[in-house]
C-alpha cells in the first residue's frame, strides 16, 4: 500500500493528510503520537492490504499541518475535533464512514476522546500502547485519584529542556540521551535494530514537532508540592495533564461501544507502571531529588488504570481484548509489525492473508 499527501482544510485550520487505498475500501483512521507525525505510519502502510481505505493526518503542531495552538484545558478535544472534521471533508472517506481508529500513544487519548464525542461514528479501537485514560502523570491509583491537589509533577514543566531545544534546532545527531535520534532509539523502540533502514524516517517525523508554548511542550506553572511543576492552560503536555484529560468515566459510559483491542509491549519505558517519563517513579529511582516517598507520591499505575478503565467498559456492555507483546517497547506496528497487522485486520474484519 503506497499513500499521497492530501492538504484539506477542516475545523479552521490547513492540515496534511496522508491517504491510501481505494475510497470505497475499508475505512481505518490513523492517529499517531506525541513528538511524532503521520510518518510514523509509514512502515506500518507498506504491510497492509490494498483493500483498505487509510487515512492517517498529521495532528495540529506535527508534520506538515498548520501550527495551530493547543488549548490545554480543553484535554485532547483540540485534536479530537481536528480528526472528527476529516471524517466527512471531501475526498477521504466515503460518505458516512465509520471507520476503526487506531490511535498510538497520545493518539489513544485522541481516539478515546473521539469515541466519546462521536460514537456513531466508530467502529472499533486499537489502542497502541495508550496514555492513561486519566492522562500522564500525577495520579495514585487505579481510579486516577490525583496525588497533590493540582497534580504535581505534569504538564510542560516536566519535559527535559535539552531534548526540546534540540527538537527545535533540528539536531540529527548521537551525541547525549536526549538527541532526538537517541531518545528514538531508546524510548520509543524497545530494541533500535527494529527502526532498521527506517530510522532516519521517523528521525525526520520527530523533527516536525513545533516547540514552544502553545505546542510542544507547553507552558508550566510552579506547585508548591514535589517537584514544584504543575499543568499549564496551553500545549501538548499540559492536554496530556490529568487537571485536563480525564476521559475514563466518559468513555464507561459511552452510548455505543465497538470493540476495543489494546495493544502493548512489556518493555514500554513511556507508558508503563514504571514509565521512565514519570517524574514520581523517576523521584523513586533517585534520579528527580527530594521526592516525598511512595506513600504522597507513588508512580502512576499507567497500564493498570487503563485495564481498570476497559474492564468497566466490557461490563457495561462493551468489548475488549488486551494483547501484550514480550520484549516489545512502545511502538508495536514498527517492532512487531506483523502481530499488529494481524491485530488491526482481525478488527476491521479483513482476512488475515491479506
Amino acid at each position: 500500500m503506497r499513500s499521497t499527501r492530501h492538504t484539506v482544510q477542516a475545523n479552521g485550520i490547513t492540515q496534511s493528510v496522508r491517504v491510501a487505498g481505494p475510497p470505497d475500501g475499508v475505512p481505518v483512521l490513523l492517529v499517531h503520537g506525541n513528538v511524532s507525525s503521520s510518518t510514523f505510519w509509514e512502515p506500518l502502510l507498506r504491510r497492509l492490504p490494498e483493500t483498505l481505505r487509510v487515512v492517517a493526518p498529521d495532528l495540529r503542531g506535527y508534520g506538515d499541518t498548520a501550527t495551530a495552538p493547543v488549548d490545554a484545558t480543553r484535554g485532547l478535544a483540540d485534536f479530537a475535533d481536528d480528526v472528527a472534521a476529516l471524517l466527512d471533508a471531501p475526498g477521504l472517506f466515503a460518505p458516512g464512514a465509520r471507520p476503526v481508529v487506531v490511535g498510538h500513544s497520545l493518539g489513544g487519548g485522541v481516539a478515546m476522546r473521539l469515541l466519546v464525542d462521536h460514537p456513531e461514528r466508530v467502529a472499533g479501537l486499537l489502542l497502541e500502547a495508550p496514555v492513561s485514560p486519566y492522562g500522564f502523570g500525577g495520579t495514585r491509583d487505579l481510579d486516577g485519584a490525583p496525588t497533590t491537589p493540582d497534580f504535581a509533577g505534569t504538564g510542560g514543566g516536566t519535559a527535559n529542556p535539552d531534548f526540546v531545544a534540540r527538537l527545535a534546532a533540528q539536531d540529527r545527531g548521537e551525541e547525549g540521551p536526549t538527541s532526538p535520534r537517541n531518545v528514538l532509539r531508546a524510548a520509543y523502540v524497545a530494541d533500535p535494530a527494529s527502526l532498521g533502514e527506517d530510522e532516519d524516517l521517523l528521525l525526520d517525523s520527530m523533527l516536525t514537532t513545533a516547540a514552544g508554548d502553545d505546542n510542544y511542550p507547553g507552558t508550566a506553572v510552579t506547585s508548591a508540592h514535589w517537584p514544584g511543576t504543575a499543568a499549564g492552560e496551553r500545549g501538548v503536555l499540559n492536554a496530556l495533564a490529568p487537571a485536563w484529560f480525564r476521559v475514563a468515566d466518559e468513555l464507561i459510559g459511552v452510548s455505543a461501544k465497538p470493540p476495543v483491542t489494546w495493544v502493548r509491549g512489556d518493555a514500554d519505558v513511556i507508558v508503563s507502571d514504571t514509565s521512565l517519563f514519570d517524574l514520581a517513579y523517576l523521584g523513586s529511582l533517585g534520579v528527580v531529588p527530594g521526592w516525598p516517598g511512595a506513600a504522597d507520591c507513588p508512580p502512576q499505575p499507567m497500564v493498570g488504570q487503563t485495564r481498570a478503565v476497559l474492564d468497566r467498559y466490557a461490563a457495561a456492555g462493551g468489548t475488549y481484548r488486551e494483547v501484550v507483546l514480550p520484549g516489545c517497547g512502545h511502538s508495536p506496528h514498527l517492532e512487531r509489525p506483523a502481530e499488529f497487522v494481524a491485530e488491526l485486520l482481525s478488527l476491521v474484519g479483513a482476512p488475515a492473508e491479506a
